[in-house]
């Protein structure tokens, strides 16, 4: 189908890609804070052969509009939601990483009946001090994503990998210094505002969490409260930082076909 710009419910542009396949499932890829769907490409080009594929961005970020002002974990997900609906989704197996996670958690228990799985990679529950969100979106206000550029990449690589692969590394700096200050800013507010602990209990759809063992943004404690919490969890933890897919892709796709061989 090629990329498209689809209007949800509060009028909002979501730019997506979907790749449909007939009679293959769904599998529905989404971003981290400060990256876009082109982050999912290791994962694309490992599935594209078994299912049909939805990557979009999420609002604020790559080719999606930026509205002004905060933005919601339950606005980020019902995105998701008119996605699927405009596309004659009728349900998919669901990958998200980081904030693409927590919109997952939040689809994890409005929606179950949509998801046939769910992927939460490095994410987390609840991310505070709200304080530290806020300094956050008064920084890149004042100076721009340039400001936050190398703190974030700091977190997403390890030194090691950082080292060896200087050119994805550069291509997700890239991804972060294009990001709308207001976008990243509306879902810094997201994340700030968020509480998922209480409702994480509540979720029944199959779920799969991955971690990365040197994770400094979601360490792996938060991953263990989610494996805790959602009842017939499993827990993969693999060698990385954050961006554990693009750092570690023959693993984390290995543990994502494993899982949904099972399905």
């Amino acid at each position: 189908m090629g990329e498209r710009l689809i209007r949800v419910g509060d009028g909002c542009g979501i730019a997506c890609d979907y790749r449909e396949a007939a009679s293959r499932p769904v599998l529905i890829f989404s971003n981290s804070l400060g990256a876009d769907r082109s982050m999912w490409a290791p994962q694309i080009a490992a599935f594209a052969g078994d299912f049909a594929a939805l990557t979009y961005d999420t609002r604020g970020h790559g080719r999606s509009e930026a509205p002004s002002g905060a933005y919601s974990i339950d606005r980020l997900a019902q995105d998701v939601l008119d996605l699927m609906d405009a596309l004659d989704i009728a349900t998919a197996h669901f990958c998200g990483l980081s904030l693409g996670g927590m919109t997952g958690q939040a689809l994890g228990s409005r929606a179950p009946e949509r998801f046939r799985s769910l992927v939460l990679s490095t994410t987390s529950a609840y991310m505070g001090p709200p304080a530290g969100w806020q300094e956050r979106i008064e920084t890149v206000g004042a100076d721009g994503m340039a400001a936050v550029a190398d703190i974030v990449l700091g977190r997403w690589f390890t030194p090691d990998f950082a080292h060896a692969e200087p050119e994805i590394v550069a291509r997700m700096r890239a991804q972060i210094v294009g990001t709308d200050p207001a976008g990243y800013a509306g879902c810094c507010a997201a994340i700030r505002d968020m509480d998922l602990r209480a409702t994480a209990a509540s979720i029944r759809v199959r779920t799969l969490i991955i971690a990365g063992d040197q994770d400094e943004a979601t360490p792996l404690p938060h991953g263990q409260f989610l494996h805790e919490h959602i009842r017939g969890s499993r827990l993969v933890t693999l060698a990385a930082a954050h961006l554990a897919n693009v750092e570690q892709p023959v693993a984390f796709n290995d543990a994502l076909r494993a899982f949904w061989k099972e399905d």
